[in-house]
């Protein structure tokens, strides 16, 4: 069973103005003044009146301190919102539970949000039944499972080791995840299945909130974890933990954080989504761009006010510069991306609907739901391709798409019933 464990307090609560955000971006980057940027941005009123004004013009994104949120950020920060008649106000949250209740009572218009936490919450899963809408994907890949230096001491240090020692020591092992319907539990879960492990059954399994990750592992409290960046590096970096594998190399290019919101929200400001999705489309493509784009991008989300962490936890992963925590160095081509020519935006069909197989894998769900009539409920495919259009950012032609994991197995969303059925490690 998952469950909340006390966790040592941290400075993760504040929320930022954007404007001030926007005043110490500016002067940090020097070298661009506000004009010059606008200018260089290519700024001018995209839905400044008319019909296609944006319903809402200041909108609230919550967001949880990981480097995956930086689109959002950036968005801001750059005052690329602006081009397209609206405000993002980025609110920084403590923990998912925090922002899925934020945005079904409508403290928040959309967030950085778990695709599993949307999905979730949809089927009455994941806390209060609620219709839910995913605008967008963020980015792809970027999380990792770490270790306890103290397992890799032992001789684990990947999922064939780990569950070896396991067998071995028969004691309860704990493995954290970040909310039980989201995307870290599914990555953990897929990864221990793939060697043979239960993870429901052969551990004790508890939920934490990201940026406590280091903490709770530094005490003891948990044997591994599965968290987006900076907290798989940042583990490294103090010395108390070992990347066992990438998320991306349990399935490459991944479906990771979405934009979400409720489904009311997306029925009542379509113009207004429309535009957050161009002006987030915009800034994915602009931290894409290039080496000084990703380390201003870097520089900006280390802030306290964002990830409060120091800018090299972050900026080495984000350029691919990986290392385990053994010795082992290497470039991963397949790092944290947020735009890669759109194919990592689009809101693919077929990703929603993974994450339901495992949801039925695990038991979360009992019986098969409609997986293809629930993706379709879900994400707003229409709304994501109009802002893709303002943004002049090119659509992949198909809503579904192939994948292999890390076990061999491909995904395509074809049949969900009988690949979801077909695992040999479930409930």
């Amino acid at each position: 069973m998952s469950a909340d464990v006390p966790t040592p307090a941290t400075d993760t609560n504040t929320t930022t103005p954007a404007k001030a955000s926007r005043r110490a971006f500016m002067q940090k980057s020097g070298a661009i003044g506000t004009a010059a940027l606008f200018s260089t941005l290519g700024h001018h009123g995209v839905w400044a009146a008319g019909s296609d004004a944006p319903e809402k013009k200041e909108v609230r994104i919550g967001f949880i301190p990981l480097t995956d949120c930086a689109s959002v950020v950036m968005a801001s920060v750059l005052g690329i919102d602006q081009k397209y008649g609206v405000k993002i106000i980025p609110t920084k949250e403590a923990s998912w539970p925090g922002v899925r209740d934020k945005l079904v009572n409508g403290e928040l218009d959309m967030a950085h949000v778990l695709w599993g936490l949307i999905y979730g919450v949809h089927l009455g899963t994941a806390g209060p039944k609620k219709d839910m809408a995913v605008l967008m994907n963020l980015n792809h890949n970027g999380q990792a499972i770490t270790l306890s230096k103290k397992l890799a001491d032992k001789g684990a240090v990947d999922a064939g080791s780990l569950a070896r020692l396991m067998a071995a020591e028969k004691r309860e092992y704990t493995f954290a995840q970040t909310f039980p319907t989201g995307t870290h539990a599914m990555w953990l879960y897929y990864w221990l299945a793939s060697a043979g492990i239960q993870p429901l059954k052969d551990s004790k399994i508890i939920t934490v909130p990201p940026p406590q990750m280091v903490a709770n592992m530094r005490v003891g409290n948990m044997d591994g974890y599965c968290v987006g960046e900076p907290w798989g590096h940042r583990a490294i970096a103090d010395g108390i933990g070992i990347t066992a594998v990438t998320t991306q190399d349990i399935w490459k290019d991944h479906p990771e954080k979405a934009l979400g919101t409720t489904a009311e929200f997306a029925q009542k400001n379509p113009n207004t989504c429309r535009a957050v999705v161009a002006a987030i489309l915009e800034a994915s493509k602009w931290i894409d761009a290039g080496l000084q784009n990703k380390l201003k991008m870097a520089e900006t989300v280390a802030d306290r006010a964002y990830v409060n962490t120091s800018v090299d936890v972050i900026n080495q992963r984000i350029l691919g510069r990986y290392q385990n925590g053994l010795g082992k160095t290497w470039d991963d081509p397949n790092h944290m991306k947020f735009f890669n020519d759109g194919y990592v935006n689009m809101p693919y069909l077929s990703d929603g609907m993974w994450f339901l197989t495992q949801h039925k894998r695990w038991g979360l769900i009992k019986d098969h739901p409609d997986y293809l009539a629930v993706a379709k409920q879900i994400n707003k495919i229409d709304l994501y391709k109009q802002g893709a259009a303002a943004a002049k950012v090119s659509v992949p032609k198909d809503e579904m798409r192939s994948s292999k994991m890390i076990d061999g197995v491909v995904w395509d969303g074809k049949n969900p019933k009988a690949y979801a059925d077909g695992f040999k490690v479930q409930v």
